[in-house]
């Protein structure tokens, strides 16, 4: 075979270093765009983020921004994917830490939340009021389900829910509303049971986004104790022993 798709040895290692290299700077100052653009959001927030300001962190003229973020919104894209694939990381981790459903459920809950705590700006952002103007794309979705698969695939394994006293057993009409979410995570699981699962789901990023957003100050003393008795009654309502 002739022609350039012939060349090997040497001369085809010379001829892809270049591009080797420039992906290679591309990848880094992405990265330290994604990092500046991250300390500019702890400081005024997702509404208040552009790349005028990001550039302006690093020394960069806003054009020269433009050729890796096209514009505020594919920032914001790449803060959000992050942070959702950050708290994945975390909740995968600690799920596969512990030995029983509610040891398991139990330190996956203090792992999201110890991951909130240390990261606020970032909860905000994807647990928090929609950005204005800001619709998320469906590239965010597969970072989006990392902690929502990670509750699933400990609860999956749950016996069943078992209703609290003086609760129906099964709702009417409960069935088509949680089909689409049994059929996604919790294949064969009676609606009680996925209608629980999701309660224990809200409880979790519900309790850390009251934490976080300050809505506990003033009404205990200490925190960490209510927030794990209510973990646990959540995954116990799930059916976690």
């Amino acid at each position: 075979m002739t022609g350039p798709e012939a060349i090997t040895g040497p001369e085809a290692e010379a001829a892809s270093t270049p591009r080797s290299v420039r992906a290679r700077v591309r990848a880094e100052l992405t990265a330290e765009i994604v990092a500046a653009a991250g300390e500019e959001l702890a400081e005024v927030g997702p509404a208040a983020l552009s790349l005028r300001s990001v550039a302006r962190r690093l020394g960069m003229v806003p054009s020269a921004l433009y050729r890796y973020f096209p514009s505020r919104d594919s920032l914001l894209t790449a803060l959000i994917t992050e942070a959702y694939e950050a708290v994945g990381a975390v909740a995968e981790q600690a799920a596969g830490s512990a030995d029983g459903s509610l040891d398991r459920w139990l330190a996956l809950c203090r792992a999201v939340r110890t991951w909130g705590r240390a990261h606020p700006q970032q909860w905000a952002l994807i647990y928090g009021s929609p950005v204005p103007g800001y619709a998320a794309p469906q590239t965010t979705v597969a970072a989006a389900l990392r902690v929502t698969l990670a509750v699933a695939g400990v609860l999956r394994d749950a016996p069943g829910a078992r209703p609290p006293q003086g609760v129906a057993p099964d709702e009417p009409g409960l069935e088509p509303v949680v089909a689409p979410i049994r059929d996604a995570l919790l294949p064969g699981r009676d609606a009680p049971t996925v209608a629980a699962t999701v309660l224990a789901w809200t409880s979790l990023t519900g309790m850390v986004s009251l934490e976080l957003f300050g809505h506990y100050e003033g009404g205990t003393t200490e925190f960490e104790p209510l927030f794990a008795y209510c973990m646990a009654l959540s995954g116990r309502a799930a059916g976690l022993d």
